[in-house]
């Protein structure tokens, strides 16, 4: 079964935040997108539970927030952000 993946405002906001800071804009957008396609499927066996409906996974260097609604079928992204130190000059 295929989910439907849903970012918040916030999330995307912190993501093109993230994807205008970064040195490798590629990898960034690789990793959100591999957030997208793991989410779709089985979104309850993603990362790790985190409380009742919030879930976190990590695709480096990204980490994501989210929350799933079963009921519709549907996966929340509620925050986003990078967990790597960025590169020392």
């Amino acid at each position: 079964m295929t989910w439907k993946v849903v970012w918040k405002a916030e999330a995307e906001r912190q993501l093109a935040v993230l994807w205008t800071a970064a040195r490798d804009r590629s990898r960034m957008a690789s990793a959100a997108y591999e957030i997208d396609l793991q989410l779709q499927t089985d979104p309850n066996e993603q990362g790790e539970s985190r409380d009742e409906r919030r879930r976190i996974l990590l695709v480096p260097p990204l980490a994501a927030l989210f929350t799933v609604r079963a009921e519709r079928n549907v996966v929340v992204v509620v925050a986003i952000w990078s967990f790597e130190k960025p590169a020392v000059d």
